[in-house]
Order: C-alpha cells, then structure tokens, then sequence
C-alpha cells in the first residue's frame, strides 16, 4: 500500500469518526450541541484537523443526513421485502419510516429539517437522497391510482408520514391512535 493510499484511508476514517460523533452528540443532546470546539474534544484531533473535512457544522449536517438517508433507504426496503401484498407492503413502508424517525430524531432533523447545504428534488440532488426517495416509490407506485403520476403521489405519502413523524415527536397527537394513523392513512391514499 503507498503512503497515499493510507492517507486516503486515514482521512476517510476521520471523517466517518466525526459524522459519528456528530450524530452520538445530536442524539444525545441535541443539534445545538454540536460545535466544531465540542467534537474536536469529543474525536481527540484539533478544530484544524476537523475543518481540513468539512467547513462546519452545516456540513457535518448535511454528512449525517447522507448517511441517514442511506439507512432509512435500506431500512424501507428491509420492512417492505418481508411482506406480500401491496397494502402489506405501503403498510410496513408507513411503520418502517415512522419507526426510524422515532429511533433517529436527529438524523431524521438532519435529513428532513435542517440546513446540512444539500439539494432536494434538483438535477444535483445527492444520490443518498435520491435513493431515499426511490426506496419510497419502489412501493407506492402500484397503490398510486389510475392517472396520477407514481412520483407525485409518493411525494404526498412521505409528506404525510413526515407530518405523522414531526407532529408525534412533538407531542401533538394522542399516542393511543399510532396504529389507526397508519392504517387510515394507508386505506385512504392507497388505491387498492
């Protein structure tokens, strides 16, 4: 191995030891938490060394929601490949999804609520974000409906589940109806 390539695989392994670090702080704490000073302490290397991979906490942000969108991607399609049926399928999408929001407000904040400078729904759009999406759309677009588009409606699904997920976690919604959210939102947006 050159002494290039061990560079490569040093920073590499860095960068994964602060988005890791980034994301424990988060989960603990919360975002407001997260500095440049405190995950310098937090990784053992100086702020120097954590600006020579990313400028900021924006980007350290925008990191972990890559990141969580890879998992929540892979998380949908575990859920979803278990089950027969198009409605089992959308279902175990919906608890899925709001199972990893609820396991990982963070990297869900991350991915879904704050400003980690990457670009949703454009031609740039990273393709952790895009296979997000995709993972989505895998198993709604059967139960979209006769004349409407599969990418339109799967954007009307998520942004129900994202406003299940964020309403939820604020304690806005009574916890006894988490089951019949799902089902009723499954048996009404789902043509089956």
């Amino acid at each position: 191995m050159s002494v290039k390539e061990r560079k490569e695989r040093e920073r590499a392994a860095r960068e994964r030891l602060i988005v890791a670090a980034a994301r424990e702080l988060a989960e603990q704490q919360g975002w407001d938490a997260v500095t440049t000073r405190r995950l310098a302490e937090r990784i053992e290397y100086s702020q120097p060394v954590l600006y020579s991979h990313f400028r900021g906490k924006r980007e350290i942000i925008g990191a972990v929601a890559l990141e969580g969108a890879a998992e929540l991607a892979a998380a949908v399609r575990a859920a979803t490949a278990a089950v027969n049926g198009p409605r089992e399928r959308v279902a175990a999408l919906a608890r899925a999804y709001l199972d990893f929001a609820e396991r990982n407000p963070a990297v869900y904040d991350a991915i879904f609520q704050l400003d980690g400078g990457l670009a949703y729904a454009q031609e740039d759009t990273p393709e952790q974000l895009k296979d997000a999406f995709a993972a989505l759309m895998e198993n709604l677009a059967e139960v979209a409906g006769d004349g409407i588009e599969p990418g339109l409606f799967t954007e009307v699904f998520w942004a129900s589940l994202h406003g299940i997920a964020t309403l939820t976690r604020a304690k806005r919604l009574l916890p006894e109806y988490a089951e019949a959210r799902v089902e009723l939102l499954v048996d009404r947006l789902a043509m089956l």
